[in-house]
């Protein structure tokens, strides 16, 4: 295995980023707050927690589709849909491209999704029961469906090849980019790929404590704190990242010549869960280190050539124990440096790891390894170098990106500079 890997013309390059998160609603506004430490977790505004166990979330504070997203699609659609149309505009402007002076069957779309349009369901339910069945409006049928983002993409910008939504939970978000990329190994040109989540209401909040991994902390400040001896929980989170991929030749066709990074590698396991009434799955060892193993294959890289480690940071003792295992397994004695900033935002599921994908093309850009927040010192059982207190300045190559979705999903994508 070589750390140089030459590129290629089939090689998948992030050409365009758009983000809309807790962070941020520029690339350069969350990169900012990130690298400044600037939490977005606060007490939940959407509606009134006080009756919750789980108060406290990543929200994008004062994000309105009006005016960004073409009006007649804003009662016909929900928030997380709102949030990827406004995401998809940035990250295509990002690029350069028009996708009207594209063939339409070479452009496609897959994105990621946890919940669909909760929120839209949530008060068609209302209508329901409240008022009656005829109050239930017609696009209940699409709103609040997983697909329904992917849909309204590829309708919105005429991309009308292989398209496809992909559900695996936080894990999700790797595993579209990865499809992205075999799309433009079997001739696509350009493919929107990442992903948002927006579940950020009654209805989506109990769904999401039914996993028991929810933080109940009454601080912001401590409410999510992977790896750390206090780590209680997550916090839940909404937005995400969409990105535009190319084959470096269509983009070198249509004069790009520059982009973020290029995706190299890619694995995907699953645990088999764990039942506590039988012995079922209880002698089966962790996937996440098998799997990324094989993205390090996938990209003909060693685990040398990696830089940093932006962890999956479950903030639950046991599946932090697990995630650190699995790194140290993986490089051994080498302690790469690992990070998390996703405790600025909360999980964002869906789009929790696309937006992970943009910070870690952002840390190869400019030499910056972002720093985790909150958390004050890992517990000495983890035995990682979680980067703490500022940014760490280092040239990065190579960053590996880790996802784990609830019930047993494990993702890894290995990115490396252009």
């Amino acid at each position: 295995m070589t750390a140089a890997v030459a590129s290629r013309d089939t090689d998948m390059i992030v050409t365009g980023i758009g983000v809309v998160a807790p962070t941020g609603t520029s690339l350069e506004d969350h990169w900012q707050a990130v690298l400044a430490g600037k939490s977005a977790i606060g007490r939940i505004t959407r509606f009134d927690p006080s009756g919750y166990p789980v108060t406290f979330a990543g929200e994008v504070a004062g994000f309105e589709a009006k005016g960004r997203v073409p009006g007649r699609l804003i009662p016909q659609t929900d928030r997380w849909t709102h949030m990827a149309l406004v995401a998809a505009e940035a990250a295509l402007e990002d690029a350069g491209a028009d996708p009207a002076a594209l063939p339409e069957y070479e452009m496609a779309v897959v994105t990621s999704s946890s919940s669909g349009g909760t929120e839209f369901g949530q008060h068609e339910m209302e209508r329901l029961y409240q008022q009656g069945p005829s109050w239930v409006g017609a696009y209940q049928s699409i709103a609040w469906f997983y697909a329904a983002t992917t849909g309204q993409l590829s309708i919105r910008h005429g991309m009308r090849g292989p398209c496809g939504v992909v559900c695996a939970e936080q894990a999700g978000g790797l595993d579209a980019i990865a499809q992205s990329r075999r799309l433009l190994r079997t001739g696509s040109r350009l493919v929107l790929t990442g992903g948002t989540d927006s579940a950020l209401c009654p209805y989506g909040l109990v769904a999401q404590m039914t996993s028991g991994l929810l933080s109940t902390s009454d601080d912001p400040g401590s409410a999510y704190l992977p790896f750390d001896a206090e780590a209680r929980g997550h916090v839940p989170g909404e937005g995400g990242a969409i990105l535009v991929t190319e084959r470096a030749d269509a983009a070198r066709d249509r004069g790009h010549t520059g982009g973020y990074g290029v995706v190299r590698g890619h694995a995907a396991g699953f645990d088999l869960p764990r039942d506590p009434g039988t012995q079922r799955g209880r002698d089966r060892p962790p996937v996440l280190a098998a799997v990324i193993r094989r993205a390090l294959a996938d990209a003909a890289l060693a685990p040398a050539d990696i830089d940093v480690v932006f962890a999956d940071a479950a903030g639950s003792p046991e599946l932090d124990l697990a995630e650190a295992r699995a790194i140290g397994d993986v490089f051994g004695p080498r302690r790469v440096p690992v990070t998390a900033p996703k405790t600025l935002t909360g999980r964002l599921y869906g789009g929790g790891a696309p937006l992970d994908v943009a910070t870690a093309l952002l840390s190869i850009r400019d030499g910056l390894i972002p720093h985790t927040v909150g958390t004050t010192g890992p517990a000495p059982a983890y035995g990682i170098d979680l980067v703490l207190d500022r940014p760490r300045e280092t040239a990065v190559r190579h960053a590996l990106v880790l996802a784990r979705g609830h019930g047993g999903f494990n993702a890894a994508l290995v990115l490396g500079a252009r």
